[in-house]
């Protein structure tokens, strides 16, 4: 069972420490101490509860699609020259970068500030641990 301390949860969901404190009095999470008698909460547990208290923008755009990875946010800015573009969104707490030609974002009507839909299709997701565990 992989254990994590009240502040690292905290920070893994961008709340804060008296947030989760919240959750275990509340009898949202359990916790219990570790061999240094620090609070610590179970990561399944945390991961359960996270994804239960997800609050994602919904799709405005009402299209059907394979690809399960939409990202709804704002874009923040755009850096672009005559053929390519680079297009920043802020999706939550998540900063996506999209490469595009300067023609797709003029057809777009992208601007910094408008509502755009980051879509990730991909073949190869790289997962990495801390710790250097393999």
């Amino acid at each position: 069972m992989t254990q994590m301390r009240i502040k690292d949860a905290a920070a893994f969901l961008g709340v804060s420490d008296d947030t989760v404190r919240r959750w275990i009095d509340l009898g949202l999470l359990e916790s219990e101490k570790d061999d240094a008698g620090r609070g610590v909460v179970d990561g399944l547990a945390l991961a359960r509860l996270a994804r239960k208290n997800a609050v994602l923008p919904a799709d405005p755009s009402e299209v059907g699609r394979s690809a399960r990875n939409r990202l709804v946010g704002v874009v923040t800015e755009i850096t672009a020259d005559r053929v390519m573009a680079q297009v920043e969104l802020q999706c939550g707490p998540h900063r996506i970068v999209s490469l595009m030609s300067s023609e797709a974002v003029r057809e777009l009507g992208l601007e910094p500030g408008s509502v755009a839909i980051a879509v990730v299709k991909a073949t190869t997701v790289i997962i990495e641990t801390p710790g250097g565990k393999a």
